[in-house]
């Protein structure tokens, strides 16, 4: 699937961080979301390195990247740690400003990315999320009903770990398969992967303990944040499906504009895995936002 991308692997503060990288232009960082890896972006990074030097990482906790052992204050796996280790992974490369694609989880960390380094970010596009405080502020019981894993991945352990762990698999699949495009809009290549991926010691423990860090100290900085009156200063575009749960259920452009300056944004007519379901319709909004020169 990345037949021009070379994989890599650095290390900050004892954690491994794993990756491809590829292409040629303005440096643009790859984020992936849960339950993934930089796998996801199969379908659009080829194209993307046309014109950017590509660079795709796992977070912590997710694909070939290391599971840091869990802590009472989830702070290993807080949005402001992963924040920097994609901030030391563009340092490796001599990227010390970028631009930033990100989806889901990783569009968390892109956040907390970009409000922490200012300098770092350019320009950064989020796919499929709302802020995480306002969602967890607005939760309904249709949000809740659809984005079940927030609320089970967050319970004490060792309970959902042993759940996930006994069948990774079953896990996977109600997950990403419920959602509006099933299971056909993953390529076999990728899903075996990202079964690979969450079949990996640890991999239970690290997706519990990203949850429980934006279920607790995540909020802490966003609401400090708020308190500060800080706001993304960065050009921000913001997409998500219009079959997926985050457009039903929240105002996606009303809650960015509370926390950034310059917002523009719009549904697309996918759901939620908008790289796997409509990766054409994400190039045209990548080529029409992102610097290339």
């Amino acid at each position: 699937m990345f037949t021009d991308f070379q994989p890599f692997e650095i290390e900050r503060d004892g954690v491994r961080l794993a990756g491809r990288r590829g292409g040629e232009g303005p440096p643009l960082l790859l984020l992936h979301g849960h339950p993934q890896s930089h796998v996801m972006w199969h379908r659009v990074a080829p194209d993307l390195a046309r014109r950017h030097t590509v660079v795709m990482m796992d977070l912590r906790g997710y694909g070939d990247s290391s599971r840091p052992l869990p802590d009472a204050a989830h702070a290993a796996h807080a949005k402001r740690e992963m924040a920097l280790d994609a901030l030391a992974v563009m340092a490796h490369w001599g990227h010390a400003r970028f631009q930033v694609l990100a989806h889901d989880r990783g569009a968390r960390v892109a956040h907390r990315l970009a409000a922490d380094h200012p300098d770092a970010v350019e320009r950064l596009m989020l796919l499929d999320v709302a802020p995480t405080l306002g969602m967890y502020e607005g939760t309904t019981e249709a949000f809740a009903r659809a984005y079940w894993h927030w609320f089970f991945l967050i319970q004490p352990a060792p309970l959902p770990e042993r759940l996930i762990e006994s069948d990774p698999q079953g896990y996977l699949r109600g997950v990403m398969g419920k959602r509006h495009a099933g299971m056909s809009a993953f390529a076999p290549e990728a899903l075996a992967e990202y079964l690979r991926c969450l079949s990996i010691p640890g991999s239970a423990a690290s997706l519990c303990e990203d949850y429980r860090a934006s279920a607790g100290i995540d909020l802490a900085h966003d609401r400090a944040d708020v308190a500060a009156g800080l706001k993304l200063a960065q050009p921000l575009r913001v997409l998500w499906g219009e079959h997926g749960a985050v457009g039903r259920c929240f105002d996606v452009l009303a809650l960015w504009r509370e926390r950034a300056e310059s917002v523009a944004g719009q549904s697309l007519p996918c759901g939620h895995y908008i790289a796997e379901e409509a990766p054409e319709r994400l190039l045209a909004q990548c080529q029409d936002f992102f610097r290339c020169a």
